[in-house]
């Protein structure tokens, strides 16, 4: 390790790091883009593969630009925010493309220009970052560097909602001048380890999140009152216990230190409640995108029988619901299921049916015909048992909604002796990140 070689960057990995083809070794490299040759340092090898980083830049590929963020090449959180977001676009279709090609055996796949955002920063709508101290002692937050505890300082993130980086600041000033003991990932002491921040795009809610390891923390009153009068946009403050020496974010407990203790939003017209631990999409504006994508392949006629599996808090099961005769909404994790049902009690649906339990043995179980079985499932993507259990029970039509065009390709595989691919459209719900959104229709042979 530690070599430092030349070569020339011929691809884009799925992680967002340049591909250096040298001798027989493959290099991953981030900040390198197709066409660019530098020096790169030989950091180290893992899973077959070497990683290093750029010493020096020999020639650009027209696609860079200058980043906004000066962090972007340590903080690890953005891989192309040196990249122009027309190039991210055509990667991301791209990535897509080569997955179904690779994994899916799919050399025709037609993949539809990916759809892109008019303002492709400060999107986000859930800020969550940990609070630390540096070297030399100073309290900072910000982001971990990558297979470390040193905590890389930002003042201002530009993929994040604008509205955080003032709350982020004077919460580390009220932290210094009322003396609350940040957390040390290393010895596990300190009181506040993490901020997170949720902002609502249809309302003006915002959430300010204390992750702690104690519940009641010296000073907490007075505390969150400064906090308050310093932003009174801010409309929740809640306290969220994590005494655990993980890397999980949140704890099991919480208490409501100001407001609600949740924030409201909104989908395609349904009103849905956001608490600390909610899942709930990102990107609200890509977001309606994505579901009226997915949605409007079903081509309702007011009588179809919806499966919504994977369904979390039922949010594309609701929208659905709207428009299909019934929907089963399935989901196993007991806290989405129960968030689910007041979400359908909030909005008055009543021909939706929520069951917390396998998709796959509901499906197994179920009586009677369905029609459309749309499906959502986590990076991982789905399995076996399930999609044995799609073309057991000759379902027609499925929605696939997939936030890894790796393991999407890996089921599609999967579904192809039965079900022909007819509609791929790659959705970019995370600029500036390698990440990307694929809605895909399946239909039965």
């Amino acid at each position: 390790m530690g070599k430092i070689i030349k070569g020339t960057c011929t691809d884009i990995s799925s992680e967002g790091k340049g591909v250096v083809k040298y001798v027989k070794d493959i290099i991953f490299c981030d900040g390198l883009f197709p066409g660019e040759t530098a020096d790169i340092e030989i950091m180290y090898h893992r899973a077959g593969v070497y990683f290093g980083k750029v010493k020096k830049l020999h020639n650009l590929s027209p696609d860079r630009i200058e980043p906004k963020c000066k962090v972007c090449t340590i903080c690890g959180g953005c891989q192309y925010q040196q990249l122009s977001y027309r190039a991210q676009l055509i990667y991301k279709r791209k990535r897509v493309k080569d997955a179904l090609e690779r994994i899916g055996h799919l050399k025709d796949a037609d993949v539809l220009p990916c759809i892109g955002m008019d303002n492709p920063y400060y999107y986000r709508n859930k800020i969550q970052v940990p609070f630390g101290k540096d070297k030399k002692g100073n309290v900072v937050y910000g982001f971990f560097k990558e297979n470390s505890h040193d905590i890389i300082p930002i003042k201002k993130c530009y993929i994040e909602n604008e509205k955080a980086a003032s709350i982020l600041w004077d919460i580390k000033e009220l932290i210094k001048q009322m003396k609350i003991p940040v957390y040390n990932e290393d010895s596990g002491r300190g009181i506040l380890r993490y901020v997170l921040i949720r902002t609502s795009y249809h309302y003006e809610d915002l959430m300010v999140v204390l992750v702690t390891t104690e519940l009641n923390f010296p000073g907490q009153r007075n505390f969150v009152d400064a906090l308050i009068k310093k932003h009174p946009e801010i409309t929740t403050v809640v306290e969220n216990v994590n005494s655990r020496h993980t890397n999980v974010i949140l704890g099991n407990k919480e208490k409501i230190l100001y407001g609600k203790g949740y924030i409201q939003d909104s989908i395609l017209g349904l009103t849905f409640n956001i608490s600390a631990s909610s899942f709930y999409q990102v990107n609200p504006k890509q977001v309606e995108i994505l579901y009226k994508t997915a949605l409007d392949l079903i081509d309702f006629h007011h009588n179809e029988v919806v499966l919504d599996a994977y369904s979390g808090v039922g949010t594309i099961g609701l929208i659905a619901s709207q428009n299909a005769k019934k929907v089963y909404s399935v989901e196993i994790n007991t806290d989405a299921h129960k968030n689910a049902i007041e979400n359908a009690k909030r909005n008055n649906i009543e021909n939706i049916e929520f069951i917390c339990g396998d998709a796959g043995e509901y499906i197994s179980s179920f009586v009677g015909d369905l029609d459309v079985v749309i499906m959502d499932p986590p990076r991982k993507g789905s399995d076996e048992k399930f999609l044995s259990t799609l073309i057991n029970k000759k379902i027609k039509k499925i929605i696939y909604v997939s936030c890894d065009p790796e393991t999407l390709a890996r089921d599609i595989k999967f579904l192809s002796p039965y079900y022909s691919l007819t509609y791929i459209q790659p959705i970019d719900n995370f600029p500036m990140t390698a990440h990307v959104e694929t809605v895909c229709l399946l239909t039965r042979k």
